[in-house]
């Protein structure tokens, strides 16, 4: 049956999903997968269906938040999907991440909205274990800038205590920020699905976070190779641990 947001059915599926959120990167995505086809674009919801060295994989963009991206895990699973990794940015909470960056997320702390509709926020935001560990381990042998460890999952830019909440966490050892890897791995967990996340890092730590971004979206050398490079991690950590034997 089609779903309703994602708009795709059994017959568009792949038991991987690479997830970013920004639907022109599903772009970068198509070049790096090999027999590609764009199979459905609905609201924030762009996906391709495509192979890497053999491996079925759909790319389809998530859009900004944790309601949106549960949404496409919920539809996803409802197809068959079993693994989905997010690509996407991050800015930076401790000096020496650099712009480009990969923060591979262990877990996120879940001060988001959309995964404490699923559960008591005591419940723990961790990704796949073996997935991550691939992403570590292939980040690390491709000689990719990375760091891995604990992420805050927020909200929103721009509401008053934003930076007051930064200094706080980063206070405490946490690494960076995005919107959706809380609820990745909240819900992928209650769901039964194999999760990672892999941010881009496209804000310094203290850099004011709108000059950041116009400068990501300028298409920055440093950024738009962070991208690219997120993207190789996934595909290659999602293959090994598809030919993994149990």
């Amino acid at each position: 049956m089609k779903q309703p947001h994602i708009q795709l059915d059994e017959n568009s599926s792949a038991p991987c999903a690479l997830m970013p959120g920004d639907p022109k990167r599903v772009d970068v995505i198509a070049s790096y997968l090999d027999d590609v086809k764009e199979i459905a674009f609905n609201r924030e919801y762009r996906s391709i269906i495509g192979t890497y060295k053999g491996m079925k994989v759909i790319g389809i963009s998530s859009g900004m938040g944790g309601a949106s991206v549960a949404i496409a895990i919920e539809e996803l699973k409802n197809i068959g999907v079993h693994t989905m990794m997010r690509v996407g940015s991050a800015g930076a909470l401790q000096n020496g991440i650099g712009l480009g960056d990969l923060v591979i997320c262990e877990g996120a702390i879940r001060d988001d909205g959309a995964s404490k509709c699923y559960i008591d926020p005591i419940y723990p935001a961790v990704g796949d274990y073996r997935l991550i560990c691939n992403c570590v381990d292939v980040a690390r042998e491709l000689g990719f800038p990375h760091h891995s460890g604990i992420i805050l999952s927020h909200e929103s830019f721009y509401y008053d205590e934003d930076e007051q909440d930064c200094k706080h966490w980063s206070a405490k050892g946490v690494l960076a920020t995005d919107f959706e890897t809380a609820a990745l791995y909240t819900v992928g967990r209650l769901r039964k699905i194999r999760t990672a996340s892999i941010l881009n890092n496209v804000v310094l730590w203290g850099q004011n976070t709108e000059d950041s971004i116009a400068s990501y979206q300028d298409g920055a050398n440093l950024t738009a190779e962070g991208e690219k490079r997120e993207i190789i991690t996934a595909l290659e950590a999602m293959y090994r641990l598809e030919n993994e034997q149990y």
